[in-house]
């Protein structure tokens, strides 16, 4: 069995047996993937206590944890990982049964194939990023901290803190993408991403979304791949845009 759900955010209610009974028949040989946001990796310390204890959760499951990564992920401490093969890509290994599914990779999992491309831009930085020590951060800050009105819903991140430059994919990274689907002959069962390709992004985003260097690469995907059906996360919206083009955020969704 395979299920797929949108972003956590280290909110891992959704998992209970309660809410989820179906993993009372699954094992480590099925899988929940996370459409990226997951989380479960944000802290600056990696001997956080709650971090800690939600691994240990997940690891305890009887299923298999896959996410890919998104936008909001703490990548100084993702890129520590050692990265290893598995089922036909690389994979970074967070415990033996929670996996990091690596961008432009194609995965073959219950006897389908999966091309995966984590990864996005955040859109909710309209008032900059801001480097740890800045003044102008501190003085944001204290604002916000005492009620100022204006202040409440301002949208900034801070360098290596809230924001990594990561969250947006290398050149290396896109074409070791291309090269993997060309290997496949352009065709896979599944597409995974955080985000939509450019066309479904503006479409959906109804003038708030701005095309980027990687909706453009997913559209470049997207024309020439071909695929049973495209899952994204990333929106905050559970939506069918087409029977082939789906975003997820808090259902869960078997697919085989």
């Amino acid at each position: 069995m395979i299920y797929l759900t949108g972003d956590t955010h280290a909110d891992f209610r959704r998992f209970s047996t309660r809410i989820f009974p179906e993993q009372k028949n699954m094992t480590k040989e099925d899988y929940v993937i996370i459409l990226g946001d997951f989380g479960g990796i944000w802290s600056g310390d990696p001997q956080d206590r709650t971090e800690q204890y939600w691994l240990d959760w997940f690891e305890d499951k009887s299923f298999t944890t896959l996410f890919l990564d998104g936008n909001h992920e703490n990548y100084d401490r993702l890129d520590t990982y050692p990265v290893r093969e598995w089922n036909g890509g690389k994979v970074q290994e967070i415990r033996p049964s929670i996996l990091h599914l690596m961008r432009g990779q194609v995965f073959r999992l219950a006897g389908k194939s999966f091309f995966v491309f984590g990864g996005a831009g955040s859109h909710d930085i309209a008032d900059g990023i801001f480097e740890a020590d800045d003044p102008e951060l501190r003085r944001l800050q204290r604002l916000k901290a005492k009620g100022h009105p204006y202040y409440q819903n301002r949208q900034y991140r801070v360098n290596h803190v809230s924001w990594w430059e990561r969250e947006m994919p290398s050149e290396d990274e896109m074409q070791e993408g291309r090269e993997n689907l060309e290997a496949a002959g352009w065709t896979v069962d599944y597409v995974l991403t955080h985000c939509l390709p450019g066309s479904l992004h503006l479409e959906i985003g109804d003038g708030n979304y701005k095309p980027d260097s990687l909706t453009d690469y997913l559209e470049k995907i997207r024309s020439r791949c071909r695929y049973r059906c495209w899952f994204c996360g990333h929106y905050h919206w559970d939506h069918n845009i087409s029977e082939r083009e789906k975003i997820l955020y808090n259902q869960i969704t078997r697919i085989v």
